[in-house]
């Protein structure tokens, strides 16, 4: 019988001890040169094999962080009501959100269409990364009534929640009237956003939020890593 590849012998050797609880979800890996010298192989063949555990699910590469073992999936609610922070925190792991867009601009066909907005209108665009326990869960865009909102964008500048932001503006509480999910692929910026390959599922929630008066606050995009989150939905969900 011929013998296995050594690359195949090392992602069995580093599969069982992730399956024995040595190296943890959300545990970094050592380096490929660490296991290189563990195992007495070249850096190629080290690479070869947490090729196989990533195709297997069981491993995630982050670009210049290093490779991860595997979370299970976040288990992320879909209701009238539905927060991040909130959502990710139920599930036991720790959110945080990174902000890199909020300008003022005209809004689009599409975005003045949702928000109920004369063409053109000023609207606020937050745009930026949701993380869980510091992986990326989805890359979203919020935009948002200028008139209606005009506080917002200072009050985002220090916020990480644009819950609390939209507290701060005077909208207390907030629902969805309105989702849209669709399955996509990663082009390569969302890819980089979400720290997966050009291509990965990712599914896609486009929303309309309203205020206590019906009024259109926030008309959201999300694209969701498709195996980072289980979403599930409940039509009579309140909170």
């Amino acid at each position: 019988m011929p013998r296995p590849a050594l690359w195949t012998a090392i992602a069995d050797r580093l599969k069982a001890e992730i399956a024995q609880a040595l190296y943890r979800p959300g545990d970094k890996l050592p380096t490929e040169a660490e296991l290189a010298a563990r195992f007495g192989v070249n850096r190629h063949t080290v690479r070869h094999a947490l090729a196989a555990l990533a195709e297997a699910g069981l491993v995630h590469a982050r670009r210049g962080a290093g490779v991860f073992v595997a979370a299970r999936p976040t288990d992320y609610a879909l209701g009238r009501r539905v927060r991040f922070h909130q959502n990710v925190a139920a599930s036991g792991r720790t959110p945080s959100r990174r902000i890199t867009r909020l300008e003022t601009r005209p809004a689009s066909p599409r975005e003045a269409e949702a928000l109920h907005l004369p063409a053109g209108e000023p609207v606020h665009v937050v745009e930026g990364v949701s993380l869980a326990d510091g992986q990326p869960l989805a890359a979203f865009r919020s935009v948002l009534p200028a008139a209606l909102l005009p506080g917002f964008p200072a009050v985002m500048a220090t916020e990480a929640s644009i819950t609390a932001a939209l507290v701060a503006c005077g909208v207390t509480d907030y629902t969805r009237a309105e989702t849209r999910l669709t399955a996509k692929l990663a082009d390569p910026v969302l890819a980089l956003a979400l720290q997966v390959q050009t291509g990965a599922p990712v599914l896609r929630s486009v929303a309309v939020n309203v205020d206590s008066a019906g009024r259109p606050v926030e008309f959201g995009t999300t694209w969701f890593a498709g195996d980072r989150v289980t979403l599930t939905v409940n039509p009579d969900q309140a909170s």
